[in-house]
């Protein structure tokens, strides 16, 4: 199963980049999903829809236990999943994740929204995303729309104790969720991986991610 981030979609994070290719040239059986407010997805402009991703991907998972991967808000997204329902996953790997499990900014947060609504900011990961919502596949609106969602509550070491599938947590050494090291700390039987020369919008097409993907869900070559 692949999870994409906030403003990809399946085809854009994925299928573009080839990655569901490899994974089905291994043999495997590959899983997509669009969040709500994201590509195939239907896309509300109130932020209180999306108060709960998980749903869509609940719906799209099998009734056996899945090899899972998901990139920042679709790492976040898998990983309540798996604290509420351990036994759906057999392999975790969560990329573009860490401090941001535990902590939320606030004020990056504002500036994002203010360059999506306002179409200019000051600061150059704001006017990253903002380009990410531009894409014509996007409704900027929709996008804006989640990042004003009322805030979950943010998990407790206990309830990360529950996640004891193995899980590869893939962070780029320039990405602004550093660091990674009290999450994989909470998890009790992750592998932490820091993916070099790499910020957090790179991750998903990095060789070095891709390659520790397959690898650590054995979708290697057949």
């Amino acid at each position: 199963m692949l999870v994409h981030g906030w403003g990809g979609s399946f085809a854009t994070t994925w299928e573009r980049s080839g990655f569901t290719m490899l994974l089905q040239d291994a043999g495997r059986t590959v899983i997509g999903v669009d969040l709500l407010g994201h590509g195939t997805a239907p896309k509300p402009h109130d932020p209180g829809a999306y108060a709960d991703l998980t749903q869509r991907v609940l719906d799209a998972m099998p009734e056996e236990p899945v090899d899972a991967i998901g990139f920042s808000m679709g790492a976040l997204t898998l990983l309540r999943l798996a604290m509420r329902y351990p036994e759906r996953f057999r392999r975790l790997v969560l990329a573009g994740i860490g401090r941001n499990v535990f902590e939320v900014d606030v004020e990056a947060t504002r500036r994002i929204i203010e360059a999506i609504e306002g179409g200019s900011a000051d600061d150059n990961n704001a006017r990253l995303f903002a380009q990410y919502a531009s894409d014509p596949s996007n409704d900027p609106l929709a996008l804006a729309a989640i990042l004003k969602r009322p805030p979950g509550e943010r998990p407790s070491d206990a309830e990360l104790a529950a996640v004891t599938c193995p899980v590869l947590i893939a962070v780029g050494d320039n990405d602004f969720v550093q660091p990674a090291d009290r999450l994989v700390a909470a998890l009790p039987n992750a592998t932490y991986r820091e993916l070099r020369r790499t910020d957090h919008f790179a991750t998903p097409e990095s060789f070095a991610f891709v390659d520790a993907a397959r690898a650590f869900i054995g979708a290697v070559p057949v």
